[in-house]
């Protein structure tokens, strides 16, 4: 099979992901993925695992602990998603993506056991491309692999792992169709990552959400440590380029810790990532402080607040919910200097397109809307559009545009030197916004020093 085969068979596949209107309980079985992973060796139970669920912050997290651990020597897996330009951005091994040959060579054994024993259950594209980062990791013999769930987590591919360590990073509303319309029962399914004498770290939560953890862990045996109770944590300073910062965990204080993920927001991840590095020191695996020190400066997460031209700023940004929207423009406006801001929104028809509005549109001077052109779930610009009207915002303010590319050229010609070009809304977006860039590069801007 060869790298073009590969991806064409995983395209096969039903894609969750790009789809919408699909029913979250009947859909995803988390029975399936276990024959699955059941018949291909159960190699998830080859590597200690580390397991993240959240609404926002999961990879930033992820990779936090992804990068601490690499500095520390072990050879660390990190399966993450959605990609934003390449399938094999989803699974690594330290700072390399999985291999073409690699990739097409495990899948033709995954395809043996779906065509053998699977073809009247056939798995998700979520449940192929999950199973294959379980082979990878155990084929390269890993130290550790770190997970972020996709959807929800109860009932998500990841959830056949048994962690040393789960994670609940911030939630918000997100997935109301599928997950619930309350915070207790998004939370409900978030929870269902914590497995029975585990260690669970959480970010801060509202009561509501933080209640159910707090239940769930009490239920399970599950030991409890709270960012901001357990672990704290205090800025130094910050700008566009880093931020430094404080941590006081449960054993170690961590001072002057230098991050190039900006945004307070991204202090809170490192905390978590820092919760999750000595949780791991209860378990008898102990981390140097320099790995630490080190693994937080050299972590990298694509497409959060991500300076990818000055002069004007063009920054991007995945916010998919009212609540990340909210800690963007809180960002935005606190670290950088700019005359005005023109914001290029484009989201999936599952958000919740009000709250986004509501929170972007004051910061706003002018206004292009977009779609992704590789989801069938993508909003059109006419819908966002209307919406935005009937919170107030005037139509003379917003262009509508049919694709991303064309939202770009004309959010760069409006765009004088010292204004910003703030690119949001979903991460298909934000993965043609890059692939864009990647093809124009400083035709269209200066890029980022």
């Amino acid at each position: 099979m060869t790298y073009k085969e590969a991806l064409v068979y995983l395209e096969s596949f039903i894609n969750y992901e790009k789809i919408n209107g699909y029913n979250y309980r009947s859909s995803l079985k988390l029975e399936r993925m276990k024959r699955f992973v059941s018949l291909l060796g159960d190699p998830q139970k080859d590597t200690i695992s580390i397991h993240i669920a959240g609404t926002k912050g999961k990879g930033s997290t992820a990779s936090y602990v992804h990068s601490i651990l690499t500095k520390s020597g072990f050879r660390t897996g990190l399966y993450t998603s959605p990609h934003l330009t390449d399938f094999r951005e989803r699974i690594r091994i330290g700072n390399e993506l999985i291999g073409e040959r690699e990739l097409s060579s495990i899948l033709v054994k995954i395809k043996e056991v779906v065509e053998r024993s699977m073809k009247y259950d056939r798995p998700s594209f979520f449940e192929i491309y999950t199973a294959l980062a379980y082979l990878y990791f155990k084929e390269k013999k890993c130290d550790f692999a770190v997970y972020e769930v996709g959807l929800g987590g109860r009932l998500d591919a990841t959830n056949v792992i048994e962690p040393l360590v789960n994670v609940i990073t911030p939630l918000s509303y997100e997935h109301m169709d599928k997950l619930g319309g309350t915070l207790t029962r998004i939370a409900v399914e978030k929870c269902g990552i914590i497995k029975k004498n585990s260690i669970c770290i959480s970010a801060p939560q509202e009561k509501e959400a933080l209640k159910v953890i707090e239940e769930t862990c009490r239920k399970r045996n599950s030991r409890l440590f709270l960012v901001g109770k357990d672990i704290t944590f205090k800025e130094v300073h910050s700008n566009e380029f880093e931020q430094v910062f404080d941590i006081r965990g449960m054993s170690n204080e961590y001072t002057m810790l230098k991050s190039h993920l900006i945004g307070q927001y991204q202090i809170i991840n490192a905390a978590a990532a820092i919760g999750i590095i000595e949780a791991l020191k209860l378990r008898g695996i102990f981390i140097p402080m320099r790995a630490v020190r080190e693994g937080i400066e050299c972590a990298r997460w694509e497409g959060r607040l991500e300076v990818m031209g000055r002069d004007p700023y063009i920054v991007l940004d995945g916010a998919q919910n009212k609540a990340s929207a909210g800690a963007l423009a809180a960002a935005v406006k606190k670290i950088f200097k700019y005359k005005k801001l023109v914001l290029v929104l484009g989201v999936s028809k599952d958000k919740d397109i009000n709250g986004i509005l509501e929170e972007l549109t004051p910061i706003s001077d002018s206004i292009v809307l977009t779609m992704s052109s590789v989801v069938e779930r993508a909003m059109d610009a006419e819908r966002i559009k209307e919406a935005a009207g009937k919170i107030g915002v005037g139509h003379n303010d917003i262009l509508t545009t049919s694709n991303v590319d064309e939202a770009l050229e004309n959010a760069i010609l409006t765009a004088g030197k010292n204004d910003l070009i703030l690119v949001t809304g979903s991460l298909f977006v934000i993965g043609d916004a890059k692939a864009y860039f990647a093809v124009k590069g400083s035709r269209e801007c200066i890029k980022a020093q």
